[in-house]
């Protein structure tokens, strides 16, 4: 198979599709490797490293899209990529269709064959979403510290205190992997943290990790309102796989937070979690103020420390990308039932329940197109 790696078009967007490594990996198993010139610098990657690995450096991202079989991206393309869509291709990245119908009215018009990494599932587990949120989760409190300082708008306030101080409070909405990393950095910066998670199960999993250091609470609107309202610093990050995000932080409980305190919105790619936050904001305008709160909205966190992200990130999909390159999409299909998760738009049907039902497309399932 010929697999495509173009540059990154998102603003401020760094990380790349794949490592050089991890090129040669495929070029190993026999497939071609087109890589954009210019599409790692970001995370450090110079195209003299993939051309060692194996790849082959082309001058525009026209080319990589109209040669490829398969592209592999990291953000969703975006509308100055739609005019490449085309029947007999295969996209695989990140896509978040469920708050994107630009994107999913193109790819169902193109009929192209859509996988996201978002929604590939093993044992209830999104192990291509995983080390996103892992990274996510840390950087929003280090976001959010940075914010409270006063000189960026905020309240002044240190996380941690110092003796005889107060400490700061720091409210995490979900306690998935992105909660659990988000407090493992907010414990460590010995603030008083608040975990609020619907699963009771889960719950006496964070207490298990973490013992006294975190309070959680039962995830209702009135425990979100209580802990909203007394805190420095709320992040967002309660996300049903594909769906578009609830709205758990009304107007009315923003307007209760202290002025100059901060929101970070993790889920901001599905729709967020905060009434107050309409759209996604970027690297380089990253906060908008509302009712006195600083809100941070931007949607591809990782992309600030994209070496990291680029290497955590590829690891996990390379696994996948080699099934679906050895394959071919039908029989990768059939013989990963993980795979057939991601499966968001297949030869223009959408075949993912959710993503159907949020966008009002019919639904088709994946196994009667494959059969």
């Amino acid at each position: 198979m010929i697999i495509g790696l173009p540059k990154e078009v998102k603003e401020s967007e760094y990380r790349v599709a794949l490592t050089p490594f991890n090129v040669g990996r495929l070029v190993n198993a026999d497939h071609r490797v087109l890589v954009e010139s210019g599409a790692g610098i970001g995370s450090g990657f110079e195209d003299e490293l993939y051309v060692e690995h194996g790849a082959e450096i082309v001058g525009s991202a026209e080319e990589v899209w109209e040669a490829s079989e398969m592209i592999m991206k990291v953000k969703e393309p975006l509308p100055e990529e739609f005019k490449y869509f085309r029947e007999d291709l295969i996209i695989f990245t990140y896509l978040h269709l469920s708050a994107a119908p630009e994107l999913t009215q193109a790819l169902v018009e193109s009929g192209v064959t859509a996988i996201g990494y978002e929604t590939v599932t093993k044992d209830g587990k999104l192990p291509l979403l995983t080390p996103m949120s892992e990274v996510a989760g840390r950087m929003a409190v280090q976001i959010g510290a940075h914010y409270l300082e006063k000189h960026e708008g905020g309240k002044g306030v240190l996380l941690g205190g110092v003796p005889g101080v107060e400490k700061g409070t720091v409210t995490i909405l979900g306690g998935g992997v992105v909660g659990e990393n988000a407090a493992r950095m907010a414990i460590g910066l010995r603030a008083n943290v608040n975990i609020l998670e619907l699963n009771p199960d889960r719950m006496r999993e964070l207490i298990h990790m973490f013992g006294g250091e975190v309070q959680t609470l039962a995830s209702t609107p009135s425990n979100i309102a209580k802990a909203v309202a007394e805190s420095d610093l709320v992040i967002g990050s309660v996300l049903i796989p594909g769906r578009k995000a609830r709205k758990l932080v009304t107007e009315e409980m923003v307007q209760s937070m202290e002025k100059g305190s901060v929101i970070v919105d993790i889920a901001i790619d599905q729709g967020g979690n905060f009434e107050t936050m309409d759209n996604p904001t970027t690297h380089a305008n990253p906060i908008v103020e509302k009712h006195g709160i600083l809100h941070y909205g931007v949607a591809n966190i990782p992309g600030s420390v994209p070496k990291t992200a680029t290497i955590a990130l590829t690891n996990d999909t390379i696994l996948y990308a080699l099934e679906l390159a050895g394959q071919g999409v039908n029989n990768a299909m059939k013989h990963n039932d993980s795979l057939a998760e991601g499966m968001n738009v297949y030869k223009g049907k959408v075949t993912n329940r959710a993503v159907a039902e949020d966008l009002g497309y019919d639904y088709t399932e994946l196994s009667s197109l494959l059969s």
